[in-house]
């Protein structure tokens, strides 16, 4: 299994698909090519929706490389790397297209953002989720904001607080991250495929106003995302941090 990041488009629909062997982890390679790959996506006329998917049939997104942070030896690198994710955040957030996120399996750590930021997210009864920040000695600055305004603050603390469990599909549904949960893999790409097809078929004009409205308020994000990557690329190269990833690893 390699890693990558691909775009294939059918009827109107641009389906985005990021694949890592270490259950699709995201290292900067992959979170360059998602921000870029999204903004194009944006910008083709030939797509009226976007679906975001994983590889795999087990997990969505096992969210931050552990080997690329542990390889991380000041702050300027550590803050490039976690602005990675504030820049996939911003792309989606600033795509003048419909996203939908495609969830079969787990979610961890930096992962979520990409669920948060999504537009709307479908999932399966596997799709449990986890901010385990706290446990390896970071903490989810990047990522909060998005996770904050789909989910709530309240559920954003207690995912972040309780940094080792993984939380229900049903109680992430019931906090608003997922608008339905499958208990197949099979009826989840059935229900995409049915609301990807409905939403390609109607005014993109609206559908661009409707997305602009559904982000109102966020343009500061461009700097709030990236002063927050500080923060995290500061933390990593604690003495706490380190240990710990080694002992994961």
């Amino acid at each position: 299994m390699q890693a990558y990041v691909s775009l294939s488009i059918e009827n109107k629909v641009g389906f985005i698909e990021f694949s890592h062997p270490s259950h699709n982890a995201l290292p900067s390679t992959i979170l360059r090519e998602l921000a870029k790959t999204i903004s194009e996506a944006g910008q083709n006329n030939a797509i009226q929706v976007i679906v975001l998917k994983s590889g795999g049939n087990r997990t969505f997104c096992a969210g931050a490389s552990f080997d690329e942070m542990l390889s991380i030896e000041d702050a300027g690198t550590g803050t490039v790397f976690f602005s990675g994710f504030a820049n996939v955040i911003n792309a989606m957030r600033t795509c003048p297209k419909l996203i939908i996120a495609r969830v079969q399996g787990k979610i961890v750590g930096g992962g979520m953002g990409l669920a948060a930021a999504a537009d709307y997210c479908l999932a399966t009864q596997y799709a449990a989720i986890k901010l385990s920040e706290f446990s390896i000695g970071i903490g989810p600055f990047v990522i909060e904001p998005a996770v904050s305004r789909k989910m709530g603050l309240s559920a954003t603390s207690q995912m972040t607080l309780n940094a080792e469990a993984f939380f229900s599909p049903q109680w992430a549904k019931e906090k608003g991250l997922y608008a339905e949960v499958y208990e197949t893999t099979e009826a989840m790409d059935d229900a995409v495929k049915i609301l990807a097809g409905k939403l390609s078929g109607y005014n993109p004009e609206a559908l661009k106003e409707m997305k602009t409205v559904f982000w109102q308020n966020t343009d500061h994000w461009e700097t709030l995302l990236l002063e927050r990557a500080e923060i995290s690329g500061a933390l990593v190269l604690s003495a706490f941090t380190k240990a710990t990833l080694k002992r994961f690893k």
